[in-house]
């Protein structure tokens, strides 16, 4: 569905392109702000949204979008630059400090003490500004009232794109590099003056190597338990609306928090990669931002709007599709929950023996799990935008170099709603080892089409604070929880649980190739088997998608993802190589050209992982007239069987002369990954 332009909003809007708020410490941050016109006269609730991606050229086309639409219906939408990003003062030092979420405490005092506000803030945020608004509502400042959280998760550790069962996720290489490219670049001159030299110097040099913070802490220990909020979630008390989407890399902690947090709180989950939902594929699409202001109203003017007689939890069921890379919609319809975890919900279990998957328990088996370490390579992104070949293909040729259990054809349809988990008595013969479960739906003509994985870095069977390495030989009961999903397979169609021992380029792989023996007797599937219920048709229907006026922009070249798998039967090696181009565009405005791509290649070799890498190239351009900088960053990854070597170099070039030059060496004990 088309997201409409909203030209003609309730209230006239005025922009203030660039305020100033200086911090306690004197730090100035710089925020741009949407106000309706006669907000001095009637003040009105403020929405902060809080990043480190550049307000005035990294998101200016959205924020405007979304900041001026609640602005044209009574807000200030507030989008600030975090301290060492963007035009505003000092270092970006890392993600989540707790320097960061007390800049953004005193922001929200700025704000509820400016004259053209009421007193109430909201925060909002999708993805880093999704965990830092439920980062700073765990401080508690008095004006916050409500936040929405977008694609953000609870636990840093466990959910987030560094770690997932104690494996080490690829996509924390190709963030890093992705951070490493925000961090080195300037501020704008137009804005800070003859000093922006100055500032961007002390940006590249204080421009951390975030790749090696990240790897050296391999265990849940403090570095992970700083801003993951599942820790404390009674320090919450501002209302939360969770919102994510199945495509995306976040979902599970949506239900966690809605069973953990105790105040208001409301969830929604979509069919939606990582973006937020008026403007997300896979559709159907909805009027987010009416839901929004739904929310704000509530909350923000103490308006009944209905939303909080809802249901809790609102969530999109899945059709079965037929596996493709990209959809641009998912059928299905919106069923709802109006607590979470329900109670008296039992999950269908489902039992492993040597013919597949049953109701009924069989006689023991003993199953060698032995994968090819390239096992996992039409698998797709671990966190998906919504653009062209990011989803999950086929996943035959995975299912060919993994053990699978199927049902026999399903005689009557079946939905899931929630988390399956697998439970395994197994056995390995190395002290390190993992292992991928993944879920499938099989149709009649044997394809093969994803529903939901998790992957288990065996060494934490017990504890992510406190691995042990495996005993060879013993046996071990371990649970593997997979990502949450609402799924369902047809009549006709069957289950299929796939085991592999890697799931690459995902997860990287252990230090040598482990075989596990697993004993089918105990092993099983535990099924959130969901039945539909009133609640799911008495939903209102979302309004449809709408949006204001983009900042003026002419593009340059659209947004893409290529993705290509080689395989050299020479020397068993398999390369991943993913080609990824921002959107360039220029903006007439203030004169401004911005440009960016970048480079990731994912290499592993059949049984030797000791040749493992991952490296990421990125090269950002920014020009207005004879005005012109690049940045070029380099990030990798490779490995012993005893250690992480990282190695990494930055580039700055002020027109064609290079201004600056770093280069980092790093080799990281591997502690049982």
């Amino acid at each position: 569905m088309d997201i409409r332009t909203v030209t003609e909003l309730p209230r006239r809007v005025r922009t203030i392109t660039t305020e100033w708020i200086t911090l306690s410490d004197g730090t100035r941050l710089a925020a741009t702000i949407w106000l309706p016109e006669d907000a001095r006269e009637n003040p009105v609730p403020a929405i902060l949204e809080f990043l480190p991606y550049r307000r005035r050229d990294g998101t200016v086309l959205r924020d405007r979008q979304m900041h001026a639409y609640f602005a044209g219906h009574g807000y200030a939408g507030v989008r600030v630059d975090m301290r060492g990003s963007g035009d505003s003062d000092g270092s970006l030092e890392d993600e989540y400090l707790p320097q960061e979420q007390l800049d953004a405490v005193e922001v929200i005092a700025w704000l509820a003490a400016q004259p053209w506000c009421s007193g109430s803030v909201g925060m909002m945020g999708i993805s880093w500004g999704g965990f830092n608004s439920l980062q700073v509502a765990s401080h508690r400042p008095p004006a916050l009232k409500a936040i929405i959280t977008a694609c953000s998760t609870d636990d840093r550790y466990a959910d987030d794109c560094h770690f997932m069962g104690g494996c080490l996720l690829n996509n924390s290489i190709a963030w890093a590099s992705t951070m490493f490219a925000f961090g080195a670049q300037p501020p704008d001159p137009e804005v800070v003056g003859v000093r922006w030299r100055d500032m961007w110097l002390e940006r590249l040099e204080n421009n951390p190597l975030m790749a090696a913070t990240w790897i050296e802490h391999q265990h849940r220990d403090d570095y992970w338990k700083q801003g993951s909020v599942c820790e404390d979630y009674s320090s919450i008390t501002a209302a939360v609306y969770a919102v994510g989407g199945w495509a995306d890399g976040y979902s599970n902690a949506i239900p966690r928090m809605l069973a953990g947090l105790p105040g208001p709180k409301k969830g929604l989950i979509g069919p939606w990669a990582h973006a937020y939902p008026h403007a997300a594929y896979p559709g159907p699409r909805i009027g987010f931002l009416q839901e929004a202001l739904r929310w704000w109203d509530h909350w923000l003017k103490g308006i009944e709007t209905g939303i909080m007689e809802e249901p809790m939890l609102r969530a999109w069921m899945q059709e079965s599709v037929r596996p493709a890379t990209t959809y641009p919609e998912r059928p299905g319809r919106w069923v709802a929950e109006s607590a979470w975890p329900v109670k008296d919900r039992k999950p269908s279990i489902l039992h492993l023996s040597g013919s597949g998957l049953s109701r009924e328990q069989r006689p023991d088996t003993k199953i060698i799990v032995a994968s090819s370490l390239s096992t996992g390579v039409t698998f797709g992104e671990w966190c998906p935008y919504g653009l062209v070949g990011e989803l999950p293909s086929d996943q035959r040729p995975d299912d060919g170099r993994s053990v699978c259990f199927d049902t026999a054809p399903l005689p009557e349809r079946i939905e899931i709603f929630g988390a399956p988990v697998v439970t395994l008595d197994l056995s390995s013969d190395k002290p390190v080892a993992m292992i991928a479960a993944r879920l499938e739906g099989v149709a009649p003509d044997g394809s093969s089409t994803h529903v939901s994985y998790g992957v288990m870095n065996l060494t934490h069977r017990d504890s992510h604070e406190h691995p042990e390495p495996l005993e060879p030989g013993k046996t071990y009961r371990v649970k593997v929880v997979l990502n949450d999903i609402a799924q369902a397979f047809p009549a006709g169609h069957r289950i299929r649980l796939a085991l592999a021992t890697s799931h690459w380029p995902i997860a990287w792989p252990s230090p040598e190739p482990a075989t596990l023996t697993v004993s089918t007797g105990e092993s099983a599937l535990a099924l959130p088997v969901r039945t539909p219920t009133a609640l799911d048709e008495d939903l209102p229907p979302f309004a449809a998608p709408e949006q204001a006026e983009a900042e003026p922009h002419v593009i340059t070249k659209l947004a893409g993802r290529n993705r290509t798998i080689a395989e050299d039967p020479m020397t068993d090696e398999t390369v991943v190589t993913v080609h990824r181009e921002r959107s360039s565009y220029h903006l007439p405005a203030i004169d401004l050209a911005f440009e960016a791509q970048a480079e990731e290649h994912y290499r592993i070799r059949e049984g030797d992982p000791s040749a493992t890498s991952a490296d990421a190239k990125a090269v950002w351009r920014l020009s207005r007239g004879e005005w012109r900088v690049r940045t070029e960053t380099y990030t990798q990854v490779s490995c012993t069987p005893q250690t992480f070597e990282i190695t990494a170099t930055m580039d700055a070039f002020e027109g064609d002369v290079r201004i600056a030059s770093r280069n980092w060496k790093r080799s990281i004990p591997r502690l049982l990954v």
